[in-house]
């Protein structure tokens, strides 16, 4: 491998030659490396780690069924009450760690000032997860008040 050349005639010529040096001294540090961590790849010590969750169980919030009739009375899980009532449950709910889910069905005749007074009582308490009920159909539907089970003595 030749850097210079005393010929007059090439002297002008590229030199298409490559260095290989150090492209090799490169390759023999890898290999150095190499060796040396290989062996700190095989040892290994075998443990049964414990095997945990990573998903935190919330828990559900509660519903509450809110409805408003033809005639414009509340009723809170089939019991009627007036607006400062559902007011006051409105805010014991909302100060729960979790808020309640209530879902607002409302007869298609109830004048809108009747439920944006009841929406806003609950923003108001902090109970912000708020459902409305519709009837796919069209159809009007009754909403039943559930049957109280007797008290067991």
């Amino acid at each position: 491998m030749a850097f210079a050349s005393f010929d007059d005639k090439r002297a002008g010529a590229p030199l298409a030659e490559i260095n290989m040096v150090p492209l090799i001294d490169v390759m023999l540090v890898l290999l150095v490396i190499f060796i040396v961590a290989a062996p700190l790849l095989t040892h290994s010590v075998k443990l049964e780690l414990p095997k945990a969750s990573s998903q935190v169980t919330q828990p559900k919030p509660d519903k509450i069924d809110l409805s408003i009739d033809a005639q414009g009375v509340r009723h809170w899980n089939g019991q009627a009450l007036s607006r400062e009532e559902a007011a006051a449950r409105f805010s014991v709910e909302g100060a729960k760690p979790t808020p309640p889910l209530v879902q607002l069905s409302v007869d298609q005749s109830v004048p809108y000032k009747l439920v944006a007074e009841t929406l806003a009582d609950a923003s108001r308490a902090g109970v912000s997860q708020i459902g409305f009920v519709t009837d796919p159909g069209g159809e009007a539907t009754v909403v039943k008040p559930p049957v109280p089970t007797p008290a067991r003595p």
